[in-house]
């Protein structure tokens, strides 16, 4: 039986890296490319079946950042499939991230350059905003979308003597020190990309919890440093002229400079081969490249707080029900104005 496999954000970087070597592994599995731009997501379904030419590959419309995309992209889901082998939530965004030039050449020549380079603490912030469902952009698309999806297709994941796997990718960025359990949508705070993937840690650690025992296992990757669009947007393009030779340099010493898609990719393929019994549930697979460009898997425990993730679980489940009753409350206020329209459309016409 084909496996049925689901990506979000899978048209560029890390994400079409994954299917390009999932196909590779597997000829034979279900890839759903679920993006949100579906023009490109046209583009890499093309570019895939260039190099495997009998690949089943189906394409979905998937805004995580956006309450009723999401929900519309689940009941597609569950009238396409009858079951998910895995759930890769790749999809992130990182917007207008800025920069601290200053701290940035300091730590340029400083012993701290390969941390700076690979989680960029003190050196990156990015400004944030609401989006029209009235939550923080990057929470919403990094964190909720994603958690909003699993609990829709539950019905998928959980099945008696069936086994599925949901992967998130996070990153060396998310530190506890960026988040807050009193604001999780990181409205106070000025780098909510570092606390959306804390928080997808943790929810990961949450979700083993709760849902191991109904066959849905959770994990966490990091792909290390990777140069994508999202990285690409963090500096200008003649800062990154300049300094590729010295990250290419550095890469020699330093096994987190993975810097291709597909390099950044090795945790998410890696975990495709594992059975989930064997895995830590509160360990982060970090994609690794050692100096001589071979990739492996390492895993690494999470600074966690069990008590922590619980609370938070807690609230996104809160969250989830003012988010659907405000959704409802918007859709019948759009159907009583729609059908006004008409009527007057009707008295006006006779």
């Amino acid at each position: 039986m084909e496996k049925v496999v689901i990506v979000t954000g899978a048209n560029s970087g890390i994400g079409l890296a994954l299917c390009e070597r999932l196909l590779t592994e597997d000829s034979q599995l279900r890839l759903c490319l679920a993006c949100r731009n579906m023009q490109r997501a046209e583009a890499a379904r093309s570019a895939l079946l260039t190099s495997h030419i009998d690949a089943h590959i189906d394409l979905l419309h998937l805004d995580v950042g956006s309450v009723q995309s999401v929900l519309n992209a689940a009941q597609e889901i569950k009238s396409r499939y009858s079951r998910i082998d895995f759930l890769y939530l790749n999809a992130g965004i990182m917007p207008n991230p800025q920069v601290d030039v200053r701290a940035f050449f300091k730590g340029l020549f400083s012993r701290n350059v390969i941390n700076m380079f690979a989680t960029a603490e003190g050196l990156l912030t990015q400004q944030d905003r609401l989006n029209s469902d009235g939550l923080q952009e990057v929470f919403a698309t990094n964190l909720f979308g994603h958690f909003l999806l699993i609990r829709e297709l539950e019905p998928l994941l959980c099945q008696s003597g069936h086994t599925t796997r949901v992967v998130w990718t996070s990153s060396s960025n998310a530190r506890r020190s960026a988040f807050s359990i009193d604001d999780i949508q990181h409205r106070n705070g000025t780098e909510p990309y570092s606390s959306s993937k804390y928080a997808s840690d943790m929810i990961s650690v949450a979700l083993n919890r709760h849902k191991n025992s109904q066959g849905l296992f959770s994990s966490v990757i990091c792909p290390g440093l990777v140069m994508t669009n999202l990285t690409y947007g963090i500096l200008p393009s003649f800062f990154w002229t300049l300094i590729m030779p010295i990250m290419w340099l550095i890469r020699i010493f330093t096994n987190t400079f993975t810097l291709t898609p597909y390099n950044g990719a090795e945790a998410l393929h890696w975990l495709f081969l594992q059975k989930p019994e064997s895995l830590d549930p509160r360990a982060k697979y970090h994609s690794l490249t050692s100096g001589l460009g071979t990739n492996y898997t390492q895993p690494r425990q999470m600074d966690i707080d069990g008590e922590m993730s619980e609370v938070l679980f807690s609230k996104l489940l809160e969250l989830e029900k003012v988010v659907r009753r405000k959704l409802n409350e918007r859709n019948s206020e759009d159907k009583l104005y729609l059908g006004s329209c008409s009527f007057f459309k009707d008295q006006t016409s006779r």
